[in-house]
């Protein structure tokens, strides 16, 4: 009797203290289950948003569907909050406070109120796309899964200093004024010249020969375009065929931008040609056996195929719903997402989430998608 007695007070004190004993909603989760997710995000038609956050959806739905057949047990809540809604009264129904997860929301106005409701109620709030605003820096529950332009340059130019530290970097001026990259190039150069390394700067429209005294004979050279559209990247590798057939011998890579990406089905052989890496967050493999039987799938199930995006929005709302359905299950509380927590192998969207100072955590997945010479492609995860 006195033994249990001991244990009782010892359960009133912790209580009187106010000890996080677990997330209120996940103290009765096992290994696969119960879960249940909520879907806050335009769920319509009607525009742009709404079709793309419904392939999203759809996305999170296969997720489930596939965690369930192999004993997962989940409930999912969905709520269509357009631009328009009125998020707060949406957190006034009893439903939502027995999320152990919330994704969304798409649009900034509605990020503060939702937070603070996941964090009165210790829920995880998953903002899967851009927004402006930085709860991630004070609310513990929040997972922000984008990533700034500032914090992508920075990885960027780490990967190629890591990468390139014995190459010599040439930097062609491709005169657009369209798409500009000068923040990743004035950074790198930058990092360069604190460095102490030399590299050349030369311009899409130098003679042939001027443009060849930019390249180093001894060392491997790295071009870096100041633009990523595919005119000029067509024209560049024009001038690098020219300057091979004037002077053999040179090598030659490329370090370029996500949006190369998008041409990879025609530029494929030039990207082999030149050693290609690509920063990015995401890889969307077409070819690869799981993504062709998700969108065989998803063709199957909805009677449309995925939308022409990268990354595909259906594919990125499957990654997401694995990843936080298998890691909030198998870890508890102690779930972080960090890249020490390894359970699921993504298909086009990895997620790695470090703290922000005493607030929650941001993703901070980056890779390298490496085109080599024999015409195979690598992922150089960082």
């Amino acid at each position: 009797m006195r033994i249990y007695y001991r244990y009782f007070l010892l359960l009133i004190l912790l209580l009187l203290c106010g000890f996080p004993l677990a997330l209120s909603s996940q103290a009765a989760t096992t290994a696969k289950g119960p879960i249940t997710i909520g879907v806050m995000l335009p769920l319509h038609q009607l525009d742009g948003d709404g079709k793309r956050m419904t392939e999203y959806y759809r996305g999170m739905l296969m997720a489930c569907n596939q965690l369930k057949t192999a004993g997962y047990t989940i409930h999912v809540q969905a709520w269509n909050v357009d631009a328009n809604t009125d998020i707060e009264q949406v957190l006034q129904r009893e439903s939502v406070e027995k999320c152990n997860v919330i994704f969304g929301p798409l649009y900034s106005k509605q990020v503060k109120p939702l937070a603070d409701y996941c964090k009165s109620r210790r829920i995880r709030l998953v903002i899967p796309f851009s927004i402006t605003g930085n709860e991630v820096a004070s609310n513990p529950y929040v997972f922000q899964v984008y990533q700034d332009g500032a914090r992508l340059t920075n990885a960027a130019v780490n990967a190629f200093l890591e990468r390139f530290s014995k190459c010599h970097p040439v930097f062609v001026d491709c005169n657009d004024s369209i798409n500009p990259k000068g923040a990743f190039t004035a950074a790198l150069r930058k990092q360069l010249d604190i460095k102490g390394v030399s590299y050349n700067i030369t311009n899409l429209k130098s003679p042939d020969d001027a443009f060849a005294k930019a390249f180093s004979a001894t060392q491997p050279n790295v071009v870096v375009l100041n633009t990523a559209r595919s005119p000029e990247l067509n024209a560049v590798f024009v001038k690098l065929e020219r300057l091979e057939q004037l002077y053999p011998g040179r090598v030659v890579r490329l370090f370029g931008y996500t949006e190369w990406l998008m041409y990879a089905s025609y530029d494929f052989a030039h990207f082999c040609k030149y050693d290609t890496y690509i920063p990015t967050t995401f890889y969307y493999n077409a070819s690869a056996t799981a993504t062709q039987t998700l969108e065989k799938s998803y063709r199957s199930w909805f009677h449309e195929p995925l939308m022409q995006a990268l990354p595909r929005f259906a594919i990125t709302g499957y990654d997401h719903t694995q990843f936080f359905i298998r890691g909030i299950l198998q870890y508890g509380n102690q779930f972080t997402g960090n890249r020490w927590q390894r359970f699921y192998q993504p298909l086009q969207t990895p997620l790695q989430f470090e703290p922000v100072g005493k607030g929650g955590r941001q993703n901070t997945a980056f890779q390298l998608i490496h085109y080599l010479y024999n015409g195979s492609i690598e992922s150089l995860a960082y």
